[in-house]
């Protein structure tokens, strides 16, 4: 956060941001930041308890929402006139570790859990043991056909330990590198993800599966991976997506490790695995052993939805959304402070979410319906948005689009605003232009590496076919009024470095919030053309889930 220079200075900044401030266009901005303010100022006090889901933290949180859609004007949104659609979630927390070590050669390495390893279990039961698991290097674990690639070749990893590398294979390579642009360059694709890799391992049998952490290629340090050690939420029944019994990131001084032992070196592993002749194989007589006790609950949480309904069309939805949920209560850090308050990430998102309800219900009401999801589990794998879209209430072959919401830049006024997931639909074209009335451009992401594109709740959607945009502050540094794109970048590194997911992300008085409002009239202009239009964006040959919008085509006829 970018502080102001003297007392004086933060308090003016107070006074201008908390009020309908001009746009850069020179025109009187709809968003109140004061309300965002409030509303941030509420959802990130101690009384929510850093917003857990199964928590009071929790109750407190869906009350206030339901309150606060209520006095907005909009409509139930759930099911059967329901403010709320429930999520069962499964949530498990490994409470002790029995033994956690590799052997080789007769020798042994423990290995410590948060310092070495973070890992966890979506298939929540009491024990879980697993003995002398083969080790396989599955390099970036990539199964690609229409890429003409494929790490796996005929290795069977039923019964065996995964091991990956995080990010795709043509991560960091020259430009002249055979696989340069393969996988999107600088753009990190679905393969590179934890996520795709946890999945491809389960769908082949493997027992655990694990991401050898590197800051860069990861997007975030370790202390970020580890920041949860040992537990795990999941989507319960039957349609959740498979799960190996144990999943997490390897420390990457304990992967070489590993490797060594096996007689291999990392960085020549890493090399051989950017080709396209690279197959998995075992790490020679290298065999992993846990045992490691569990405590398992369910727990029941909920999305809080709300709607203005359409007068014409109203099976037809665009949706806008956030997530409610944060970190609840972690171990004191260097303050003593326990509740990490989301502030941010993302009660600032829904913040902005309540200001476009506002706007649309002082307006006529859409031909299209509009709905606002706060979506519950996103910080544990984007688990309600993830089961809403298993089950939804507005069906997504005739979901016009999904706007999301989730970290917004607080350091001013930008020239512009950062496109998130470039190359997926014809909404990106929309944003252009509707920023262009605002006096804006698009830049594309700062840190594509870091695929933000998939790590937030929008992608549960977009990955079965949905139009989607997502604005993410920390997708890159805005070209702030003020200071250029280098304070833009500051701003961006000191949310990563000092607030991101922890005890730091606190509603700030010195926050100046009108970039974040240019961002949420951006999408409110969107929306409200959207909702008045017959217009389906389609997407683009270049999205991986194209396949799966025109398969749906018929319900938009």
């Amino acid at each position: 956060m970018i502080k102001a220079l003297s007392v004086l200075a933060s308090a003016g900044m107070v006074l201008v941001a908390c009020q309908n401030v001009p746009s850069t266009d020179g025109t009187a901005s709809p968003i109140d930041t004061a309300n965002m303010s409030d509303t941030v100022k509420t959802m990130a006090s101690d009384e929510f308890m850093g917003r857990a889901p199964g928590t009071e933290g929790e109750t407190k949180t869906v009350d206030y929402l339901i309150k606060r859609f209520t006095e907005l004007g909009l409509e139930p949104g759930g099911r059967d006139g329901k403010w709320t659609d429930p999520v069962t979630l499964k949530h498990s927390m490994i409470t002790g570790v029995r033994s956690l070590n590799i052997t080789a050669g007769g020798e042994t390495i423990n290995i410590e859990q948060a310092r070495d390893i973070e890992i966890s279990s979506a298939n929540a039961r009491d024990t879980i043991t697993v003995t002398k698991a083969p080790v396989v290097f599955v390099g970036f674990g990539v199964s690609a056909p229409e890429r003409d690639w494929d790490d796996f070749g005929d290795m069977d990893l039923k019964g065996k330990v995964a091991l990956f590398l995080v990010n795709d294979p043509d991560f960091g390579v020259a430009d002249d590198h055979p696989v340069a642009g393969l996988f999107g360059g600088r753009r990190m694709t679905y393969y590179g993800r934890w996520a795709y890799k946890f999945e491809e391992a389960a769908r082949r049998g493997a027992v655990a599966a694990l991401v050898i952490h590197e800051t860069k290629a990861a997007g975030y340090g370790w202390n970020v991976a580890s920041s949860s050690p040992g537990e795990n939420y999941a989507v319960a029944g039957t349609k959740s997506k498979p799960s190996v019994d144990l999943q997490g990131w390897l420390h990457e001084d304990m992967a070489k490790q590993w490797v060594a032992e096996a007689g291999y070196d990392l960085d020549t592993l890493r090399t051989a695995a950017r080709q396209r002749d690279f197959k998995a194989f075992t790490l020679g007589d290298l065999r992993f052993n846990a045992e490691l006790a569990l405590k398992v609950d369910t727990v029941e949480s909920q999305n809080v939805l709300g709607k203005i309904t359409g007068t014409t069309r109203p099976d037809e939805t665009i949706m806008l959304s956030g997530h409610w949920d944060a970190y609840g209560i972690g171990a004191p850090d260097a303050q003593g402070r326990v509740v990490m308050p989301g502030a941010n990430d993302d009660a600032l998102g829904l913040a902005g979410i309540m200001e476009i309800a506002r706007n649309l219900k002082a307006e006529p009401a859409p031909e299209r319906t509009v709905v606002f999801a706060a979506w519950t589990g996103e910080e544990s794998g984007l688990l309600g948005s993830e089961a809403y879209a298993q089950d939804p209430v507005y069906p997504l072959e005739t979901t016009v689009a999904n706007f999301t919401l989730d970290i917004l830049q607080t350091a001013g006024p930008a020239k512009d605003v950062i496109q998130v997931g470039e190359g997926q639909s014809e909404l990106e074209e929309m944003m252009a232009a509707t920023a262009a009335t605002q006096g804006r451009t698009v830049s594309p992401e700062g840190l594509p590496e870091n695929g933000l594109f998939y790590r937030a709740d929008h992608f549960s959607l977009a990955r079965r076919g949905v139009p989607v945009l997502l604005i993410m502050g920390i997708a890159g540094g805005s070209d702030l009024v003020e200071g250029g794109r280098e304070a833009g970048d500051a701003w961006v590194k000191g949310y990563i470095d000092d607030r991101y997911h922890n005890q730091n992300d606190a509603w700030d008085a010195d926050w100046d919030l009108r970039g974040a409002a240019q961002d949420v009239e951006l999408f409110l202009d969107m929306t409200r053309e959207l909702a008045n239009s017959t217009n389906w964006p389609a997407l683009k040959p270049t999205s991986e889930f194209k396949g799966l919008r025109d398969a749906s085509a018929a319900a938009r006829e």
